[in-house]
């Protein structure tokens, strides 16, 4: 690792459970630079806590329900004092350059910017996945403390920004999953749940209406695929609409230039996985015109999915 001289003034923040493939490669990536580490754990049973530990980082744990309300959690209850405070994941890398223009532009962005966006890179069997629309993944990772939320969703969650703008960094920083493909399909097919209960809460308002990310509160491309997704993909049927964006994906977005690798994830992510959210929805579209009232709708999610709801609000 770089020498990055001396810490500046943000709070890491990574959610884990059972990560201690991943962890010890996350945290010597930025205990560098970061004043601050949390590892906010779901009760692991691998070693991740004692790897937390060992570089330095606070752990707390909590029980876990979604990502969004395990994070928000994260917000309200690890003592954070640094200005700044970024959203990693334990599978993801920030590479030196990226550190480095951490260290050197964070201190001095001016008062308005409230948030950092990140360009993030898909690693898929070690392979660079440099299209399909995969490169770069725009995201809001970094804010100042006190200016962000995360979305209230049971998937595809992003960080929004109370007031402010942003700015882009352009260095490197990689989502790299270390597990095999048996753990790659098995966790689609739990994001495929998540996702399912998302459009039906859309369609039905079960646990309460969801935000609509704006100009400023988010990264433009975040914003743009939510407004495609909901207004016209959600609306076309899945046999239909997962084909046409695998093709508009792997050819007018050049996923076939990935080689075989590529193939392989394209179809997985880009088609498999969207096919299976449109089938798991419409089974639950189904259970719940069999449903005669909403606790026993909320009984069928959870008969078909394993995910328990909270109350309205």
């Amino acid at each position: 690792m770089i020498a990055l001289g001396e810490k500046i003034g943000i709070a890491v923040v990574i959610l884990t459970y059972n990560e201690s493939i991943h962890l010890a490669r996350a945290l010597k990536h930025i205990e560098g630079f970061a004043r601050e580490i949390f590892v906010i754990d779901s009760y692991s049973t691998d070693g991740t806590v004692e790897i937390a530990r060992e570089h330095g980082a606070q752990v707390l744990e909590h029980p876990f329900q979604n990502y969004a309300k395990q994070f928000e959690w994260a917000l309200k209850n690890a003592p954070i004092t640094a200005e700044w405070v970024m959203r990693l994941d334990a599978d993801e890398v920030i590479e030196d350059d990226l550190a480095q223009e951490i260290v050197v532009k964070l201190p001095h962005l001016p008062a308005d910017v409230t948030g950092v966006n990140l360009n993030r890179k898909t690693i898929f069997q070690d392979k660079f996945i440099r299209h399909g629309g995969r490169y770069p993944m725009v995201l809001l990772r970094i804010w100042r403390r006190g200016k962000a939320r995360i979305e209230d969703r049971w998937m595809d969650e992003h960080m929004y920004l109370s007031d402010g703008r942003t700015v882009t960094f352009e260095g490197g920083f990689a989502d790299h999953n270390l597990f095999d493909l048996t753990f790659f399909t098995n966790k689609h097919n739990r994001y495929a749940s998540r996702e399912a209960l998302d459009v039906l809460n859309n369609r039905l308002h079960l646990f309460g209406p969801q935000l609509s990310l704006t100009s400023e509160s988010t990264a433009r491309q975040a914003r743009v695929k939510r407004f495609l997704k909901e207004k016209l993909y959600n609306r076309m049927p899945f046999e239909l609409s997962a084909l046409a964006y695998f093709f508009f994906r792997y050819v007018f977005q050049l996923g076939f230039l990935d080689g075989r690798r590529g193939f392989v994830y394209h179809i997985l992510q880009g088609f498999w996985y969207r096919f299976l959210v449109g089938a798991k929805l419409r089974e639950l579209e189904i259970a719940m015109k069999n449903a005669s009232n909403e606790d026993e709708m909320r009984s069928e999610i959870t008969r078909l999915t394993g995910l328990r709801l909270s109350a309205k609000s």
